[in-house]
Parts: structure tokens; C-alpha cells; sequence
């Protein structure tokens, strides 16, 4: 995988490579004030055939998940009846048997493509 920071400044100049898939969130003048975040770049996840790399804000390191380095993943969905609300997050195993969860900040359709970036990576690299 290229540097996850190569990775950010290229899709944050412009047209990024037709394979990735590129999110974006505008930080909220208001958020970014009381979150100390007000002067950082806008957060970001960009889905490559590698892997993906997100930015939070400053104060967070970056996300990364190399495709190569994963074993399988697994999509989860739960709700509370509490509060109606859904999670989703995707269960990563890695070849080395250690395990993560992959929660995004960004909607269901980052998370969609961050699977669909996986089988298409699992594809072109021969594996089952």
C-alpha cells in the first residue's frame, strides 16, 4: 500500500484514481470549536483495491487497513430497542489470527464500499 498520508494529500487535491472510492464530511464550524478541531482538515476515508486509510482530526491517529494483511471480515449489525438506533462495524481477522473492528465514521454506503473494495481485491490477487 502506498503511504496512508500520500494516499490523503492525493485525494484531497483533486481527482482521485477511478478505483478509489473517496469520502468526505464537512467538520462543522460549530463541532470543530468545541472538539479543539476547528482548524484541522475536514475528515476523509478513501477506499483503495490496497486497503483504506481514514482521517479524523489531528488528534486521532489515522485508521488503516491493509487488504492484504486480512484473513476475512465479517459484517455486524446490532440495535438497542432503547434507542432504535443500529450500529455497524465489520469484524477484521488477520492472517497473523489477531482481530480489530473496523467502525467508520461515514455512513453505510463507506462501509459497503470498504467491503466491495475487499472482494475486489480478494479477486484480482487470485485468492478464494
Amino acid at each position: 500500500m502506498t503511504d496512508p498520508r500520500t494516499i490523503l494529500w492525493q485525494a484531497r487535491q483533486g481527482p482521485a484514481p477511478p478505483q478509489w472510492r473517496v469520502f468526505t464530511k464537512r467538520r462543522g464550524a460549530l463541532s470543530g470549536f468545541f472538539r479543539g478541531t476547528s482548524n484541522d482538515p475536514d475528515p476523509l476515508l478513501v477506499i483503495t483495491l490496497d486497503g483504506s486509510v481514514e482521517y479524523i482530526s489531528e488528534r486521532k491517529p489515522l485508521t488503516i487497513v491493509v487488504f492484504q494483511d486480512l484473513a476475512d471480515m465479517k459484517l455486524q449489525v446490532a440495535s438497542s430497542d432503547s434507542s432504535r438506533a443500529v450500529s455497524t462495524w465489520v469484524d477484521l481477522r488477520y492472517l497473523d489470527g489477531s482481530k480489530s473492528k473496523w467502525r467508520s465514521g461515514f455512513d453505510l454506503e463507506a462501509v459497503q464500499g470498504f467491503i466491495e473494495a475487499y472482494g475486489a481485491h480478494k479477486a484480482l490477487r487470485g485468492y478464494a
